[in-house]
């Protein structure tokens, strides 16, 4: 990215937990950008950014976690706030500025000054882990006290993507997340977590408009946005 928030970002985008192998991606990129470039780069504070909060290593790490089972006890908002206290920031599924949508939510380091690269990658990681761990936890015990409750909202969620002809951004990745839930706590069988995660992005306004080849207003987006979604459920 090209004199964005600073003059070059290097972005690199690797599914699930693989911290590591992105950083080293991303490492090897920089490297031969360093060898033709000339950084602003201070011995003592590191690289002199343009963003003064990217400072120092101007590594930001970013780790995407769905958390359904929070939110739906609401424990999201204890949980987030004492991850920022643990030198985390928390955004929303578009990043700074926006909120969470389909219960999905973005952590990644506040500082770059001070603390190497490494140091980074493994504090958000071991961070990550512990909000995985109280999401699982609390899944858990929805099954144990909630199952029927439970069962109804994703088997809702589900008819729903199955049958809608109409159906906003919005309203398809709460959908979608609830059927998620219940893909991964086996309540449901007729859709596999892939294509979820698949159609959480495919069904944004842009990517709907890329796939049509044209401009559409929200009626347009939403009629196809519904179709594309019965379409790649029911292939399954």
């Amino acid at each position: 990215m090209v004199n964005e928030e600073d003059h070059i970002r290097i972005q690199t985008l690797l599914p699930g937990l693989q911290l590591g192998e992105a950083y080293h991606l991303a490492d090897k990129i920089d490297d031969l950008f360093e060898s033709k470039l000339d950084y602003a780069f201070d011995e003592r504070i590191g690289y002199i950014t343009a963003c003064p909060t990217n400072v120092g290593t101007g590594l930001r790490v970013s780790i995407m976690v769905h958390l359904p089972a929070l939110v739906v006890t609401g424990q999201v908002r204890g949980v987030l706030s004492a991850v920022s206290n643990l030198g985390i920031s928390v955004r929303g599924i578009y990043g700074e500025g926006t909120e969470a949508s389909g219960n999905m939510f973005q952590l990644s380091n506040q500082v770059t000054l001070g603390r190497s690269e490494q140091e980074l990658i493994e504090n958000l990681h071991a961070v990550t882990m512990q909000v995985i761990e109280q999401e699982r936890a609390t899944r858990k015990k929805l099954i144990l006290e909630m199952r029927e409750q439970l069962e109804d909202r994703v088997q809702r969620a589900y008819g729903v993507l199955c049958h809608a002809r109409l159906m906003t951004s919005q309203e398809a990745l709460k959908l979608l997340s609830d059927a998620k839930l219940g893909v991964e706590l086996q309540l449901i069988s007729g859709v596999d977590g892939e294509t979820l995660n698949e159609l959480m992005v495919i069904t944004q306004p842009a990517y709907l408009q890329k796939l049509a080849g044209q401009g559409l207003d929200p009626t347009q987006r939403d009629i196809r946005r519904a179709a594309l979604i019965r379409k790649r459920i029911r292939a399954k």
